[in-house]
């Protein structure tokens, strides 16, 4: 016969509570195993475009694009840089996408900014209808939009050709507007999350709308405007939509338009073009390497209440 002594049991019951260690299966596991194998299958087409441009045509069309590389190099890189003019098209895609991310996340703000620090009678229609217009597909306006750009006039310093039509600032214009709803709909879900007080104590304390706007909400806007202007900012740069329909020369056209200089009329070099595809994502990398902290911030802000 045994007996049970008092410091016996408290370890008893802890085992009989604690299920048998071979019954035991690692949390999350079907989860880590469905991420890696979307993040594999995610990463194949990049991987595969940068197998295709270190390898030569004539090795390819040799061989085929399934057997085993006799030859890597970085000519397709150089080639693809060189013959595309890709500085010149990287310096259009600049001063498309800079102008037109910042225009877009001040008008944007202003406008959540309204509709969600101030009670009024359309205060949910208003949003819903700047919501609205990202539902609307590009290709639906582009007819009236063309025939618009035809028309609408513009100072010879900011068009050549005196029209919105065929100009930089015409796509900036149609990039901020396409794009507002989006940001509008993210950046009140926002400010709806800050503190009435704050307002409240600045206007206590004598401070007009704008200086609330301006020195208050906007400061603690920073990782929502950070998580927008990395969206925003690959978003533009790598639409060609907008550029080939409402621009005329060739040279005004952004980035993504200099690939279509690299496929002839006659001959189209794959390699070459999967060179300068992965070149144009450069910048776009960057981006995302420079604002991740503030991206992943403002991605998660809302999903845990404290």
């Amino acid at each position: 016969m045994t007996t049970t002594t008092a410091t016996d049991l408290p370890k008893a019951a802890a085992s009989a509570g604690r299920p048998p260690a071979r019954s035991r299966k690692p949390r999350g596991l079907g989860r880590h195993v469905f991420l890696a194998t979307v993040s594999v299958g995610w990463l194949i087409p990049l991987a595969w475009a940068l197998f295709t441009s270190l390898r030569s045509y004539s090795d390819t069309a040799e061989h085929g694009y399934l057997s085993w590389p006799h030859g890597l190099s970085f000519d397709n890189f150089s080639t693809a840089f060189d013959q595309s003019g890709m500085p010149h098209f990287f310096w259009n895609s600049l001063l498309i996408t800079v102008p037109a991310v910042l225009l877009t996340l001040l008008f944007a703000s202003a406008v959540a900014f309204f509709v969600s620090r101030f009670d009024f009678r359309f205060n949910i229609a208003l949003l819903m209808l700047f919501t609205a217009g990202n539902l609307l597909p590009a290709q639906v306006i582009i007819t009236p939009l063309y025939k618009l750009y035809l028309q609408l006039p513009l100072p010879s310093f900011l068009s050549g050709s005196g029209y919105f039509y065929d100009s930089a600032f015409g796509v900036i214009t149609i990039h901020v507007a396409y794009q507002c709803g989006f940001c509008v709909f993210v950046l009140s879900n926002y400010m709806r999350t800050i503190p009435r007080e704050i307002s409240e104590a600045a206007l206590v304390d004598g401070a007009p709308v704008w200086r609330q706007y301006f020195q208050i909400i906007l400061p603690l806007c920073r990782p929502a405007f950070a998580a927008l202007a990395t969206l925003e900012s690959i978003w533009i740069y790598n639409d060609f939509f907008w550029s080939l329909i409402l621009m005329e020369t060739g040279d005004k056209r952004p980035v993504t338009s200099a690939l279509a200089g690299l496929s002839g009329e006659y001959f189209t070099n794959p390699n070459l073009i999967a060179a300068g595809a992965l070149l144009t994502c450069v910048p776009t990398l960057l981006i995302y390497l420079a604002l991740q902290r503030h991206f992943v911030g403002g991605l998660t802000i809302g999903a845990s209440k404290t």
